[in-house]
């Protein structure tokens, strides 16, 4: 298992350090960070003194190095358009999208997965064609109509939840939360929906696939000879059985709702990083892009290696093959 894990990480220091370079290529050949943070009057010496307090006046290589090296610790340099440490924003707006993602991900797997097994166990019925249907719908309209769509059924015509913040939050150390709060569920409903309705049909689709193949195996055919309930076989083989592929599914998802959440954040002005990231393009903020590009390879590496522990940990035939 250490070895197993070694040589994972092994494969995504590549990774990181090809995002890296392109972080420190958007960090340092876009846009002008002298001009943008003194304005358009200043003197040669203040110019001077702002370039070697940004390490400008080093060579390509030492300032790369000094990049990845600040980056390890979690440094990132001021915000252009705030004046604020990098690192201090992402920690603030960071509570705000891992909830997000979270529920839109629960919904997703909450809905999904009882939706796949069924149409799945009736392909037949109505309700099966029904759930189909919906699943072109989630997949064909794009993510900020349906948001729009939402606001305007549930919170302009029906008054029944808000339209955009996050609600009241309450402060637990550093994180702030809103599941706390009465408001704060309420603002949680509309985007985690809106971000989590294409996984949801995603793996709805995928669990009646893979329900569909399961059921006409052999195993499921002998269970039946033997004797045993329908209950029993399709929940006791079949669904254990259709989870497997599910789990890299849901993981790799899980890290595109927290990359791809920018648009639901923007329809809700939901304050997380990706509406800050948002705000950052379109005031050239260049540290703050830098950052959020680190951090999302980051956590797509970082998801990718518990998709993999838990893959290995689940299938026994990766354990038995790595045996040989």
């Amino acid at each position: 298992m250490f070895a197993f894990i070694l040589s994972r990480i092994v494969q995504s220091v590549p990774v990181m350090l090809a995002v890296a370079l392109i972080a420190f290529v958007l960090f340092s050949f876009v846009g002008d960070p002298i001009a943008t943070m003194l304005g358009q009057e200043f003197t040669p010496e203040q110019r001077d003194a702002l370039v070697a307090a940004l390490g400008l006046d080093q060579s390509i290589p030492v300032q790369f190095i000094r990049f990845v090296g600040n980056a390890l610790r979690g440094e990132f340099g001021l915000s252009y358009r705030l004046s604020r440490p990098v690192a201090d924003l992402i920690v603030e707006r960071a509570p705000a999208t891992l909830e997000l993602a979270f529920c839109a991900s629960l919904v997703a797997l909450a809905v999904g997965v009882p939706m796949g097994v069924y149409t799945g166990l009736y392909r037949r019925s109505w309700i099966s064609r029904a759930f189909l249907t919906f699943s072109l719908i989630g997949v064909s309209l794009p993510t900020f109509l349906i948001g729009i769509l939402l606001i305007l059924v549930f919170s302009v015509w029906l008054s029944w939840l808000p339209s955009f913040g996050r609600g009241d939050t309450v402060q637990l150390g550093w994180w702030s939360t809103g599941l706390l709060t009465a408001s704060g569920l309420k603002a949680l409903v509309l985007p985690s929906i809106t971000l989590g309705l294409f996984q949801l049909t995603l793996i709805m689709r995928l669990v009646r696939s893979e329900m569909l193949e399961v059921l006409r195996s052999d195993y499921v055919k002998f269970a039946r000879a033997r004797g045993l309930r329908d209950r029993s076989i399709h929940f006791g083989h079949a669904l254990r059985n259709t989870l497997v592929p599910v789990i890299t599914i849901v993981g790799l998802q899980l890290g595109s709702i927290i990359a791809f959440s920018i648009v639901t954040e923007t329809v809700f002005q939901w304050p997380g990083m990706g509406l800050l990231f948002i705000q950052s393009v379109s005031s050239a903020d260049i540290p703050v892009m830098a950052a959020y590009l680190l951090l999302i390879a980051a956590i797509f590496v970082t998801i990718n290696l518990l998709v993999d522990l838990l893959y290995y940990a689940v299938d026994p035939r990766l354990r038995a093959g790595r045996g040989h």
